[in-house]
């Protein structure tokens, strides 16, 4: 099979493109299974129709905005905002762990003028 990639697709890397295409994938699947008809969907996230196709096919350059207002509008958009939550970044909450003092040392008592 001869997949072609446009330009937006080759200014993205490729992992975040196959993310793209399974979301839109995603987005379709659950439009069918609601039964609702593209230009139903379209109307209720007030885009065109070409524009709910972009989204089902995942391409990159349709904003991040609309991505959200078709899933707001399917009933999903609460995992939405759990995306990039803090508390589940392992890369940075390791990266944090490591950076903590390995031993904390007291500090010398002073005396009553502040001078140790």
């Amino acid at each position: 099979m001869n997949v072609m990639r446009n330009r937006t697709d080759l200014s993205h890397p490729l992992p975040v493109s196959r993310a793209l295409r399974k979301l839109g994938n995603d987005i379709r699947e659950a439009r069918l299974r609601r039964r609702i008809p593209t230009a139903l969907l379209a109307e209720r996230a007030s885009i065109s129709r070409t524009t709910l196709a972009k989204v089902e096919k995942g391409v990159p350059g349709v904003s991040m905005g609309i991505y959200a207002t078709v899933l707001f509008c399917l009933g999903m958009i609460d995992r939405l905002g759990d995306l990039a939550d803090a508390s589940s970044d392992e890369v940075g909450l390791t990266l944090e762990s490591e950076r903590l003092p390995k031993r904390i040392r007291r500090s010398k008592p002073r005396g009553k003028n502040g001078v140790g």
